[in-house]
């Protein structure tokens, strides 16, 4: 009877200590608690000059993983630091509206930024990616090339359309059919479609006053076949100092290219 009583201890341990291995190979990371309390989960790999990755809508810091820029990175002797914004992945999922509201994602990479002591630093954003980058481009001196990917200038009216049908579409209004392809993806990954809404609620703008006083060197990014988010030239022409791309692909395809990673480290390194 004891032998089975030890034999199933034992077994119990082994079992705890897998979960436990299972979990730390999929959480591999760290949690950072921001100026509100939200935890957020963020991965550094690499021991360079610091480049932030910030993943668009509805996506995560794992998503960069599937890209050629990441591993290129670190080839190339940076430290690569991926994060889940709030409402996102391992983050935490606030389902109040202020904590999304005021530049609260930007912050929290701000946040992040001070808690690792990194004084400066680059960011390359993607699709909604772009739009927090761009606030850190206003907010944080400490950032010194920024990357905008899959972005054009409609995010610059605080009225865009696509940005108020997604909330209302993840708040629940079946009429506004521009955004079904979107709705449909959601549902599909079953994600916390509140925290989604509030972040589409609450999603900046940069007016194009503030673009216009920027004096950081960006880089604009886009897909040859990318209709989405307005116009790349129209961006690229409030940007004072910046330049534009364009890479192969639609505006799911571009981001994961060899050229987007070429294009993105030429600049990063010049």
């Amino acid at each position: 009877m004891k032998k089975h009583i030890i034999l199933l201890a034992t077994l119990s341990i082994l079992l705890l200590q897998s979960v436990r291995s299972s979990a730390q190979s999929a959480n591999d990371g760290s949690y950072y608690t921001s100026f509100d309390g939200t935890k957020i989960y963020y991965e550094v790999k690499g021991d360079g000059y610091p480049v932030i990755l910030i993943h668009g809508f509805s996506g995560t810091g794992q998503g960069w993983k599937n890209c050629a820029v990441y591993g290129d990175l670190l080839k190339a002797g940076y430290k690569v630091i991926l994060i889940d914004q709030r409402g996102n992945g391992h983050s935490d999922k606030p389902h109040n509206e202020s904590a999304y509201a005021n530049d609260a994602e930007a912050k929290d990479i701000m946040g992040l930024m001070s808690s690792l002591n990194i004084k400066h630093y680059d960011a390359v954003g993607y699709s909604r990616g772009s739009i927090i980058t761009s606030r850190l481009l206003v907010l944080d001196k400490r950032l010194n090339k920024a990357v905008m990917g899959g972005m054009g200038d409609a995010y610059t009216n605080p009225d865009w359309p696509r940005r108020v049908h997604a909330y209302r579409a993840l708040m629940g209004d079946t009429s506004l059919h521009d955004v079904d392809d979107m709705m449909k993806y959601i549902y599909s990954q079953h994600f916390d479609n509140l925290a989604l809404a509030y972040q589409q609620k609450y999603q900046p703008s940069t007016s194009k006053e503030e673009l216009a006083a920027l004096r950081k060197p960006v880089l604009i990014i886009r897909g040859t076949e990318d209709k989405e988010n307005g116009s790349e030239t129209g961006l690229n022409a409030l940007i004072p100092h910046s330049g534009l791309a364009y890479v192969p692909g639609n505006h799911n395809t571009a981001i994961r290219t060899v050229e987007f990673s070429d294009a993105v480290l030429k600049f990063l390194t010049n």
